[in-house]
């Protein structure tokens, strides 16, 4: 027994699919304490995008340090939070002509969630939020309200009210006409539904299995929403900071929503933070109405601001998660043609893929497989069914290779 096993919760869930000790870190890779290689295909569940140590945000962060810049600072005025706002503002807002206030809710998604429903809340004066079958938007009260899974739901302990899901597109597998149901309940007096306050959706459910809305469907939903006074929440935790290509997932769909969750790799070096990001109007506060000890991690500040004049400058990146997206969704089309007797399907978008098997068995196969050859994935979905790749989108072409070989390989080897 290790001390992992004598001391730490049961609740630990990452170390039991990947049983090593992992000691070191650098760009698409991880090393165990025995020196043994891992290609990243996880990213830190998306907080990552930059890959491990990335040196020019290292750099940033150390020279903040080592000149005794303000660590922890609540939300009180720091030069850090300052270029932090002045270098979102000039480099993601005002290129993207949209106006929101930044809010800084906390170090991670799930503060964000909270914050939005609350607010949304607060400035409509209604309980309700709508949510979609298999979304995942963290693991607090009120997140886990809106979040689907049952198995993480059952873990609150008390009813999760105030919150009704509503189908995802293609839950019916396009049997059904988008929002037919929504919008029947929504327009009938005897629907017995409450009138919502918000929306709260994910452009691309990662948890839920890489379930890639439509942008017509997205556009849909934002037009209903618009009809019916409802706020439109995009939580874009996972999905955001340039995973599906655009710094935003949502902006491929030209919606604007009302408020929108950012956290993971906002926070450029893996660091913690999270922004609500909320339009002007909906700046309903009072001071201090809602708040936090750890608003203010200002290294995250440092690295999130580094992040934004490193990558977002230009466009480059952006084309290249797109470029490698469909390199991948082309492997994953193909793995699929090869075995036609097995139930598979490839999704995603940008650097956001799954392989969904019809036996969520051999999706845990496939990534148990790829982890004994230097791959690491993890499993997504209700059922696990889906083996998730999200690597840093700044992989490079040659390890990008490498992690699809691997990845045929095992899929090779968890249908032998």
């Amino acid at each position: 027994m290790n001390i992992f096993e004598t001391l730490e919760s049961e609740v630990r869930s990452y170390c039991r699919g990947w049983p090593t000790t992992f000691d070191k870190a650098t760009g698409s890779f991880l090393y165990d304490e025995s020196g043994k290689e891992y290609l990243d295909f996880f990213a830190g569940a998306g907080s990552l995008n930059y890959g491990h140590n990335n040196p020019l945000l290292k750099r940033a962060v150390i020279d903040y340090m080592l000149a005794d810049g303000v660590t922890h600072s609540l939300d009180m005025n720091t030069v850090a939070k300052r270029e932090l706002l002045e270098s979102f503002e000039d480099i993601v807002l005002k290129p993207r002509a949209l106006d929101y206030k930044v809010m800084f809710p906390g170090p991670a998604g799930a503060n964000a969630v909270e914050a939005a429903l609350k607010l949304a809340r607060k400035v409509t004066g209604r309980e309700s939020i709508i949510n979609f079958t298999n979304a995942f938007h963290g693991m607090t009260l009120g997140a886990l309200s809106v979040t689907g899974n049952s198995m993480k739901r059952s873990g609150a302990g008390i009813p999760l009210v105030h919150a009704t899901p509503m189908p995802y597109d293609n839950y019916f597998d396009g049997q059904t006409p988008d929002f037919l149901f929504f919008e029947r309940l929504l327009a009938d007096s005897g629907s017995g539904l409450n009138e919502p306050a918000a929306v709260i959706v994910e452009t691309v459910q990662g948890e839920g299995g890489i379930n890639a809305a439509r942008v017509e469907w997205l556009r849909g939903l934002a037009e209903l929403c618009q009809r019916h006074g409802i706020l439109l929440i995009v939580d874009d935790v996972q999905m955001g900071c340039g995973r599906t290509g655009p710094f935003f997932s949502f902006e491929v769909a030209g919606i604007r929503p009302d408020i929108v969750c950012l956290s993971k790799s906002i926070g450029g070096y893996g660091l913690p933070l999270a922004l609500t990001l909320l339009k002007p109007e909906l700046d309903v506060w009072e001071p201090g109405e809602h708040n936090g000890t750890f608003r203010g991690v200002n290294p995250a500040f440092v690295a999130a601001t580094e992040a934004l004049k490193v990558y977002w400058r230009d466009d480059k990146l952006e084309k290249s998660t797109l470029a490698k997206g469909e390199q991948v969704g082309r492997e994953l089309t193909g793995l699929v043609e090869s075995y036609p007797d097995v139930p598979m399907r490839a999704k995603g978008r940008g650097l956001a893929r799954g392989l969904q098997f019809g036996d969520a068995r051999l999706a845990g196969k496939v990534c148990a497989t790829a982890f004994e050859l230097g791959l690491l994935m993890e499993t997504s979905g209700p059922d696990g069914e889906v083996v998730k790749l999200m690597p840093p989108l700044t992989i490079s072409d040659d390890e990008l290779e490498r992690g699809l070989s691997v990845l045929a390989r095992s899929v090779k080897g968890a249908l032998a």
